[in-house]
């Protein structure tokens, strides 16, 4: 084999690989409510199914599955919005299904949404003026 066509095999073959990575995460869109949050439609008036970060959501038709998302965990990043400079550079977090997004106490600043993210949630990776921003997300 020629050193040209090694290195266009080479070339080709890394090429591949990186096509080939495959990454666990999915991308949506998500909105933030406010309080109140109770009662939720996983846990009702139950205080302790919040976690004490207050990084929690509200689940969306997509991933609420009759309610077997309740008490799932994600890591959740902004990945883009409408408005730029709207996502935190480099912020993931960890949040926890506590609720239906289409039945929760507080309406959603944007209906129909992948989740919809608490107050503190939302804020702690997008600047809380926006009302929509898409998402990464990946169940843990």
């Amino acid at each position: 084999m020629s050193p040209t066509t090694l290195h266009y095999f080479s070339s080709f073959f890394l090429f591949f690989i990186i096509l080939s990575h495959h990454s666990n995460a999915d991308v949506g869109t998500s909105s933030r409510y406010s309080p109140p949050y109770l009662p939720s439609g996983c846990f009702g008036n139950e205080a302790t199914q919040f976690p004490s970060s207050n990084l929690f959501a509200a689940a969306g038709d997509g991933i609420w599955d009759n309610g077997a998302a309740c008490g799932r965990q994600y890591l959740v990043r902004c990945i883009s919005a409408e408005e730029p400079m709207t996502c935190i550079p480099d912020q993931s977090i960890q949040i926890k299904i506590v609720d239906y997004a289409a039945s929760a106490v507080s309406p959603p600043s944007t209906a129909g949404t992948t989740m919809v993210l608490s107050d503190k949630a939302f804020g702690s990776i997008a600047n809380t003026s926006a009302t929509l921003i898409n998402i990464e997300f990946q169940q843990v």
